[in-house]
């Protein structure tokens, strides 16, 4: 019998390069299919094979599902007042003949980090055909422990978590015009209301940014490292003139300590940030949260944000630079030291 898969090896080359639902549910679809034939067959290293090339399509599903826009009928389009790309409707999931339930796993899949997978699908390599379901109840557990760190929710596929307006409205009373919000949606910016804004099919971290910048970047690994040295590298070369970064206060991180070192200030949050999913439903953080601020009117940042927190100014790297850094901010906080340091 045709098995209709070119080997082991190139099935799952097949898999990671992928671009599209189409490609991944063909693969995905006769892996099943040939995993079904090799059990009736009695062939169990092709049923072993079969088996695996299933559950990594059903994880690089769940990638492609998770980077792609809601499907909201006409309403998809976007707010054409801030939106600056055409987009397309998206497609529904059953369109895509994709079930709610394999969604749902796909991108449960897609939330173990790769090294947990990949050891994890080793282990299982030896094991009989019975235990075959253990794999895959075992990689959806390690899958739900992952996702307990994106955002900072607990038992949900979801990875669109959006800050709630009253941190919006702080921020715009600090930066005025929102320019950019470069790690966004169509649904996020009914609040952002960025003058432009990258979806993740537009891939921020590709783009130049520039002006007053807003970003909750995605918390998972390594992506929030990504886009924390991304907005360091626009402000450095004089693109983005000011900007507020929010994050969870992860001070023992090389992100961390990145962001830190450039910033202005740094305000942490009293209480933790209740991030939003589409519906407006609240999540519930782990952790605080902190809201990094980049530029020369740090004195207002500051009085806007202790309503919610405390505000602390980073001096370490002025100091190893001798007082002579490049990053914005410097400036202001001199002043603002001479202001709270003058006799009244």
């Amino acid at each position: 019998m045709e098995t209709g898969l070119a080997g082991y090896d190139a099935a799952c080359a097949a898999i990671a390069s992928a671009k599209n639902v189409d490609e991944v549910k063909q693969i995905h679809d006769k892996a099943e299919a040939v995993r079904a034939y090799a059990r009736q067959a009695k062939n169990k290293t092709l049923e072993i094979d079969a088996a695996e090339i299933r559950i990594r399509a059903e994880r690089r599903l769940g990638e492609l599902l998770a980077v792609m826009p809601k499907a909201t009928g006409a309403k998809g389009i976007g707010n054409p007042k801030s939106a600056l790309v055409k987009r397309e409707h998206t497609a529904t999931l059953k369109q895509m003949g994709v079930s709610m339930d394999l969604s749902a796993r796909a991108q449960r899949l897609a939330a173990v980090p790769a090294e947990a997978f990949e050891e994890k699908i080793s282990e299982w390599r030896g094991l009989i055909e019975e235990e075959n379901e253990r794999v895959t109840t075992n990689l959806l557990k390690i899958g739900d422990e992952s996702q307990k760190h994106i955002r900072g929710t607990f038992g949900t596929s979801e990875n669109e978590w959006y800050t709630p307006s009253e941190y919006v409205e702080l921020a715009r009373r600090v930066l005025g015009e929102i320019d950019l919000d470069p790690a966004s949606s169509d649904e996020a910016q009914t609040t952002i209301k960025a003058k432009e804004y990258f979806t993740p099919l537009e891939n921020g971290l590709k783009q130049n940014w520039k002006g007053a910048v807003y970003l909750n970047p995605p918390y998972s690994q390594p992506d929030i490292g990504y886009f924390v040295s991304k907005l360091v590298a626009e402000q450095k070369a004089g693109r983005v003139t000011a900007a507020i970064l929010l994050t969870h206060n992860y001070t023992d991180t090389a992100w961390f300590h990145e962001a830190a070192g450039m910033c202005a200030a740094i305000c942490f949050t009293r209480g933790r940030v209740k991030f939003q999913d589409a519906e407006g439903k609240p999540a519930s953080p782990t952790q605080g949260q902190a809201f990094f601020y980049f530029g020369e009117n740090v004195a207002f940042f500051s009085s806007v944000f202790k309503s919610i927190g405390f505000v602390l100014f980073p001096c370490g790297r002025e100091m190893a630079d001798g007082f002579q850094p490049d990053a914005m901010g410097l400036r202001a906080r001199r002043m603002l030291q001479q202001e709270t340091t003058s006799p009244n």
